[in-house]
């Protein structure tokens, strides 16, 4: 998987995240109550905040 903030929105959604809203560049997802706000901009996310948003999303993909 490419480390984009589109990569990772397109990865959630296929696991089930629905698409709340959008402010500016932060797409806002959402399952189960929890809330995940994804930067997508035009070029690659940073190392750790990838790796972060992706285990958020993980973690609720094993919950529920």
């Amino acid at each position: 998987m490419k480390q984009t903030g589109k990569a990772l929105l397109a990865e959630a959604l296929r696991q089930g995240w629905v698409l709340e809203r959008v402010n500016g560049s932060h797409h806002i997802i959402k399952k189960n109550n929890r809330i995940v706000s994804i930067p997508v901009h035009n070029k690659d996310l940073g190392k750790g905040i990838f790796l972060k948003l992706k285990k958020q999303i993980e973690e609720n993909q094993q919950e529920g």
